[in-house]
């Protein structure tokens, strides 16, 4: 039976990001404030008219991408430390991320159109996780032989990404891939985001359906096995639907690291590690914490600040206060 108190704080989860989403529709270097925006929204005058636009062409496509990714990031990291038993662990493990950001940055070679490096990004991140899986399969599909081969993957990619940026123009090319490289969500528009929420609406639907299954899985093979689950297929399936939401916000937003990571330990120190409560858990805050930074990186600088940098410089002091609160449970630090 659920906890009374820990279901209420998984609904307070939810109100932060909907007061965020307010937030940042109205917050911006023009016509800020609450009051301009709402008059704009309802009102008729010239001036409201250009806010309104840019509140619904501009701002609202980028809030909802940001609630999206952060939420697909902060689960798939939760679904793989639960699902690898690791808790260092997050959504980059198995070379999806690194598959995507080499098809991101051939198109930017090749091409540079927003739709060619999506399509790329999402399609080569399908092929890393597809080779994973095919790889691993044969040797097992064990949590050990999978993450083995993601690493394997992850190094693989990464070494064609440095052979693409090897060989861009560095006058005209490289500067472009870098800059997609370190994350940020100012090219997000109605016509990009309609993929980004059919793929995290599927990945994310499964994940909610199998929420208690994951716990079983977690408790290793021959136990899950006892208990009547069949561990080889639903673990690649749950695989495959965390991946596709990596792919598909990594497609989207660039490489945006540490919110796979710590997110879902902030999740679980708030509602237990109850995949059933978990899940939701860590969508609701990586979309709160995915979206505060955003509204941070367009708004306290006169150039946009990439939101790698900032969920880099804000993870890592995260990341060592939950390791010490760790340690310090287990009596190995003082």
């Amino acid at each position: 039976m659920t906890n009374p108190r820990v279901r209420s704080r998984v609904w307070i989860l939810f109100l932060v990001p909907a007061a965020l989403f307010l937030v940042a529709l109205v917050v911006g270097r023009y016509g800020s404030g609450v009051g301009h925006a709402l008059s704009a929204l309802f009102g008729s005058s010239d001036d409201a008219g250009i806010l309104r636009s840019l509140i619904l062409r501009v701002r609202l496509p980028r809030a909802l991408a940001a609630l999206v990714v952060g939420a697909n990031l902060a689960v798939s990291g939760a679904v793989f430390q639960g699902l690898f038993r690791n808790p260092l662990v997050d959504a980059r493990i198995l070379g999806v991320s690194s598959g995507a950001a080499f098809g991101a940055s051939l198109a930017l070679l090749v091409s540079g159109s927003a739709f060619a490096v999506q399509t790329s990004a999402f399609a080569l991140a399908l092929v890393a996780i597809a080779v994973v899986l095919v790889v691993g399969w044969r040797l097992g599909a064990t949590p050990l032989v999978l993450l083995l081969v993601g690493i394997a993957v992850s190094a693989l990619f990464d070494a064609l990404l440095g052979l693409v940026k090897y060989t861009a123009d560095p006058l005209s090319k490289l500067p472009s891939i870098t800059y997609w490289l370190l994350g940020g969500l100012g090219g997000s528009r109605w016509s990009n985001l309609v993929p980004l929420l059919v793929l995290s609406a599927i990945g994310l639907g499964f994940l909610l359906l199998v929420r208690w299954r994951l716990n079983l899985l977690t408790l290793g093979d021959a136990e899950a096995a006892s208990l009547g689950v069949r561990v080889r297929p639903l673990r690649a399936a749950v695989v495959i639907a965390a991946s596709i939401l990596v792919a598909a916000s990594v497609s989207m937003a660039g490489m945006i690291g540490w919110i796979g990571l710590v997110v879902p330990h902030v999740a679980r120190a708030w509602v237990g590690p109850d995949h059933a409560r978990l899940i939701p858990a860590s969508a609701a805050l990586g979309a709160a914490v995915l979206l505060a930074l955003d509204t941070l990186a367009r708004t306290a600088m006169a150039n946009e600040i990439p939101l790698g940098i900032l969920t880099g410089l804000l993870g890592v002091p995260a990341f060592l206060i939950l390791l010490v609160g760790f340690l310090k449970s287990r009596g190995e630090a003082r």
